[in-house]
């Protein structure tokens, strides 16, 4: 629990966008991978 004196940080955009961006981009990566190669093993 945070006590009544404390202030919220503020977290800057540009930090927030790259921290996505740092996990989205693979993610998005390796999803797309996992469905073309899915799709050559069931599609035929």
């Amino acid at each position: 629990m945070s006590s009544p004196n404390q202030q919220p940080t503020h977290t800057p955009v540009g930090f927030i966008a790259f921290a996505w961006a740092l996990v989205g981009v693979p993610l998005v990566y390796g999803l797309y991978q996992t469905v073309k190669t899915a799709s050559t093993l069931f599609g035929g």
